[in-house]
């Protein structure tokens, strides 16, 4: 997120460490590698009506490669099989803004820095062998 807070004149490395921490639950977090090394991690928490994406980051060498959008594939069957509406935040003047649109993010709110968007569940989405390959996942996250 360096690249975007710094265009838009936004970066403090220790808010974004605050921020990063003050939500940080390693059950939610999952890392992504490529070729043995860590290229980047997201994270994805259940909330009593919706599943928020509430970090989505990958090196910026390692980004336009198609690693975002196989995350975001899985993320959506996941938030699929659950029925649940999928949250994220993109800060205002960042690519990560037409990333979701074309994921089928809707804009439902935005503030002074951020852009809030929502994916409604996709029912017919997945069959039901995906559903029940999910459920463990989406159970995962349905843990307080």
């Amino acid at each position: 997120m360096r690249p975007s807070l710094l265009a838009v004149g936004r970066f403090d490395p220790e808010r974004a460490r605050r921020r990063l921490l003050d939500a940080f639950v390693p059950a939610n977090t999952q890392v992504l590698e490529r070729e043995g090394a860590i290229v980047g991690f997201y994270v994805l928490r259940r909330a009593p009506t919706y599943l928020a994406l509430d970090h989505l980051y990958i090196e910026p060498e390692q980004q336009g490669l198609g690693l975002g959008a196989a995350v975001m594939r899985s993320v959506l069957r996941a938030a699929d099989a659950a029925l649940l509406p999928l949250r994220v935040c993109a800060l205002k003047g960042s690519r990560s803004n037409v990333f979701y649109q074309r994921h089928g993010f809707a804009l439902i709110e935005s503030s002074d820095w951020d852009n809030h968007y929502e994916r409604r569940p996709d029912a017919g989405a997945t069959t039901v062998a995906d559903t029940n390959a999910m459920n463990d996942q989406a159970n995962h996250w349905a843990r307080p």
